[in-house]
């Protein structure tokens, strides 16, 4: 069975929307490791603003590796995520960076996450799986805010 959650939240950034933006999208061979995951990352530019990112999970039980193509929007502070390969195939992650007050900024976050299992679920948990992603999505997007909080603290 194919089931697609959908969920959203949003992040506040210390940073104005410009350098927010220019932050979370470079890509970087040691992003894994700013979201506190094993794991390493190739990234390869297709095109300008085109990236593939090779992600490699390890952990006790297995490897995951994900191919994400992401194209970015630099005009309107936008970009996309989709999965191309991966136990997620042809998720769908969007992400939009607003101004918010005085230098601050907010990244609003669309998910669409396709799952793969058996057996059959039901409406109530398609709504647990899709609040416990969000959980965990939102928690790593926290994460980066801080990394991101003190990188750009260094820099200015």
């Amino acid at each position: 069975m194919v089931y697609s959650l959908r969920y959203h939240f949003s992040q506040i950034f210390a940073l104005p929307p410009l350098e927010a933006y220019k932050w979370c999208t470079n890509y970087d061979s040691n992003d894994l490791t700013l979201m506190h995951q094993k794991g390493k990352r190739d990234i390869t530019n297709l095109t300008e603003g085109t990236i593939i990112l090779t992600d490699t999970f390890y952990n006790k039980k297995k490897t995951v590796k994900k191919n994400k193509l992401i194209q970015l929007y630099p005009d309107k502070l936008s970009w996309t995520n989709t999965h191309l390969s991966g136990p997620n195939k042809y998720s769908q992650f969007l992400y939009e960076i607003k101004p918010e007050k005085e230098g601050h900024s907010k990244l609003n976050y669309i998910g669409l996450q396709m799952e793969y299992k058996k057996p059959k679920l039901g409406k109530k948990e398609i709504e647990t799986r899709e609040t416990e992603q969000m959980n965990q999505d939102a928690a790593v997007w926290k994460i980066l805010a801080k990394e991101m909080e003190k990188e750009i603290g260094k820099t200015n």
